[in-house]
């Protein structure tokens, strides 16, 4: 069996992280969806409302998607899946850089796991989480960059912090 992982914050969720995942399933038999811990970003969402918006968005792909948290290091967390590869998105030439010196350094620590960059249809590739929860912050549409499910908690999220 072929297994992928997809790290990301998932912070939200959106249609163009959906695309990407879409057609890692067409390559592999299952795709664990990891749900990264990243120190350099401080998620709207928590832990356990990032799984849950995971799980409600991919539900329909059934047991060929996983849904998963961790911490640690990618590599390690791949080796204990038994996963021959990690999937990364690739939007535009800017998000190339960091992804080409991450999935280098991941080769030098796990030579085995092959990282395999693939792009979302051009509608999405404008589309990131910072960008969609700005919009929604500011009360604009967002109705065409995430599932329903995530407009609602978005909404009620940002309502929340903004009533605080």
């Amino acid at each position: 069996m072929k297994i992928a992982i997809y790290p990301g914050t998932f912070d939200p969720i959106t249609y163009g992280h959906i695309d990407v995942l879409e057609r890692a399933i067409e390559i592999f038999d299952k795709v664990i969806v990891t749900l990264a811990r990243n120190s350099a970003k401080q998620p709207l969402f928590s832990d356990e409302e990032r799984i849950q918006m995971v799980k409600t968005a991919v539900k329909k792909y059934g047991k060929r998607v996983e849904v998963e948290y961790f911490d640690g290091l990618l590599v390690d967390y791949a080796r204990r899946k038994k996963a021959k590869a990690l999937v990364r998105g690739l939007r535009a030439i800017s998000d190339f850089e960091y992804e080409f010196q991450m999935a280098l350094m991941n080769r030098k620590l796990a030579d085995k796991i092959t990282t395999v960059f693939l792009m979302p249809h051009e509608n999405h590739t404008y589309l990131n989480s910072s960008i969609v929860r700005e919009i929604a912050k500011l009360g604009g549409d967002i109705s065409s960059f995430v599932p329903p499910h995530v407009q609602k908690l978005l909404k009620f999220k940002l309502k929340k912090t903004i009533d605080i």
